[in-house]
């Protein structure tokens, strides 16, 4: 498969968000370059560069909690990549199914109350 041109940053980096292909949940949000796109594309798993440890991870490796991807697109900039997954167990390394389930609120009309939850002036 060719894939497309897509741009990266100065890094050679693309950002990629992870999204629950059947209930469109946002999961996740990584980096890859050219080399973790390959491998992910060859493997249906996904593969992100850890810009922290500076070395190529696949998710669930040590976790068991693989990504099968079932697409990926790329936005109307080709900056940005979209992969549709479907996760077993937790997304995050917290161990929570989403990276993203803390809120940040406007106040307003929120049902109750979120430790979590940063109110805006």
């Amino acid at each position: 498969m060719e894939l497309p041109q897509l741009t990266y940053d100065e890094r050679g980096l693309i950002p990629v968000v992870v999204q629950q292909y059947d209930t469109l949940e946002v999961l996740m949000v990584a980096w890859m370059d050219a080399e973790a796109l390959r491998r992910t594309v060859e493997s249906g798993r996904t593969w992100f560069w850890s810009r922290s440890r500076q070395e190529y991870w696949n998710k669930g490796e040590s976790s068991g909690h693989f990504q099968v991807v079932k697409d990926i697109r790329y936005d109307c900039d080709a900056d940005t990549l979209l992969v549709l997954v479907d996760q077993t167990g937790a997304a995050c390394h917290t161990g929570e199914h989403s990276c993203f389930y803390r809120t940040l609120r406007s106040g307003t009309g929120a049902a109750e109350e979120n430790t979590d939850s940063v109110p805006l002036s």
